[in-house]
């Protein structure tokens, strides 16, 4: 029985998961799940590209160990990020993390040169204060030597298939997060890269999910002790998560919630008008040929903050009667209890608001963000997350009110996935403010969509909506009624 491996890596840790189908079912297995942490380094957040390949060694040796070797195998990780390679395919500098503070002002080093709505009707990319565009452009100013030594520019993913291949590619879905892609035209914009200074050569070509890079470099396949072919999914992770969506018609809302929410649909051709780029909408490319057109909301981010804050005793204002005890580790569930015991609860924050970007202390932000804006201020933990949930559903409802109006389309349901379609809450929150059903799950819609594309590849399914079918057929969807 073939089967394939999925390394799906987000923000804060990554897992090995392995896919096989059976009796027209997939079925799937965790193999290995490791942390990716940020380290400090001269002074700026980065990510830790040692650590990060030899836990995906470290995976590849686990499958071996569990009796399944993979037929092939591909990475996916979040967007935007990069790293530099001289002319011996070594690391220029560190591969800082989109949430470092490098990129303030860059904006403006880009506007210098053509307005934003100019760069969003090239590319339809929404404005983001990390876009690659903008990270590039800080790199210059504050490294210009490292960009005159660079030979070749890979995103996240495609450095890591470098490491493991030998063969040096750029993806095209997680390319077009630089917001330095054509929309129309699905390749670099090679007039725009001139008007910003940016030395085209070390732009590679695009390649599509479903191509193969090859096998393992002789290194690797000594050290793991197997060889595999490696198939590149869609590389951005968004995009593999859309794949798992097991919509059966184009009125469905497609939500990947997990540290981001990305909220949208696929469309055959980008909308980049000033009313979807004054909506905050973006287009990022998508497998066969389509458009993600989606709004970045930033998601459970903020809940993960307070979650850490509270386990490590960082919340300390007021009384905490919902509080876990002192020494337990909190969980998502606490929170949920807390907030479903608070939801008379009535502040509402603008979840999107940069103060919730990357604050050193998130309870504190949301703090300020009610009392800067006259509304009672959350005291507990509780109070705390009530006020996150309801204005994420808040934010989800008005953003699938915009995506109606900007594609015509009256849409009938939202699916989510990814692993915040686990949290029960939310998902009742969200159906409740959207007016619609809500089907939430698979849980695991990154690593199944990085696992979809490989299927095709291989001739397991003939296309796209034979492997959707599959997937409606696999796993436990939700659905809750609004």
């Amino acid at each position: 029985m073939r089967c394939y491996l999925a390394v799906d890596i987000g923000a804060s840790g990554g897992r090995h998961i392995l896919g096989w189908v059976q009796a027209g079912r997939i079925a799937l297995q965790e193999v290995y799940r490791f942390p990716n942490t940020q380290v400090r380094r001269d002074g700026r957040d980065c990510w830790d590209t040692q650590a990060l390949f030899a836990h995906l060694v470290a995976g590849l040796k686990a499958c071996r160990e569990a009796g399944k070797t993979p037929d092939s195998m591909g990475v996916d990780t979040w967007g935007v990020d990069y790293v530099l390679l001289d002319a011996e395919g070594r690391l220029i500098g560190d591969a800082v993390a989109y949430r470092d503070a490098r990129t303030q002002g860059a904006d403006a080093l880009a506007e210098a040169v053509l307005p934003f709505e100019a760069l969003y009707a090239r590319t339809g990319i929404q404005k983001l204060p990390f876009n690659t565009v903008y990270q590039l452009l800080a790199h210059r100013r504050d490294h210009p030597e490292q960009l005159a030594q660079a030979s070749r520019f890979l995103m996240m993913p495609d450095y890591l298939h470098y490491l493991l291949t030998g063969v040096p590619c750029n993806e095209y879905t997680n390319a077009t997060t630089t917001a330095l892609v054509s929309a129309r035209h699905r390749d670099w914009d090679r007039e725009l890269l001139a008007a910003l200074r940016l030395p085209a050569a070390i732009f590679g070509p695009l390649r599509r999910p479903g191509e193969t890079l090859g096998g393992l470099a002789p290194g690797v396949r000594d050290a793991v002790g197997f060889d595999c072919r490696v198939v590149l999914p869609a590389t951005h992770d968004t995009g593999a998560a859309f794949l798992a969506v097991p919509a059966k018609d184009d009125r469905a809302v497609y939500l990947s919630s997990g540290t981001w929410s990305l909220l949208g649909a696929p469309r055959p051709a980008p909308i980049a008008t000033p009313q979807s780029q004054a909506a905050g909408f973006t287009n990022e490319g998508g497998y066969g040929g389509t458009y993600r057109f989606l709004k970045n909301i930033m998601g459970l981010w903020m809940l993960q903050s307070i979650r850490r804050e509270i386990s490590g005793e960082a919340y300390v204002s007021g009384a905490q009667p919902d509080a876990p005890a002192a020494g337990h580790a909190c969980t998502f569930a606490d929170l949920q209890r807390a907030a479903r015991a608070a939801a008379d609860f009535p502040s509402l924050v603008d979840v999107d608001d940069p103060a919730f970007l990357a604050p050193p202390n998130m309870a504190e932000a949301v703090r300020r963000h009610c009392l800067r804006t006259g509304q009672p201020v959350p005291q507990d933990m509780g109070q705390l997350a009530q006020c996150v949930y309801a204005s994420l559903a808040r934010a989800y409802r008005d953003t699938i009110r915009q995506l109606s109006a900007l594609t015509g389309v009256r849409y009938t349901a939202v699916h989510i996935v990814g692993g915040g379609s686990q949290d029960a809450y939310l998902n009742e929150l969200t159906a409740r403010a959207a007016g619609l059903p809500v089907y939430a799950g698979p849980t695991e819609g990154t690593a199944l969509g990085n696992l979809v594309a490989q299927m095709i590849a291989a001739g397991e399914y003939r296309d796209l909506g034979a492997a959707r079918a599959a997937v409606r057929q696999s796993f436990t969807v939700k659905e809750v009624l609004p």
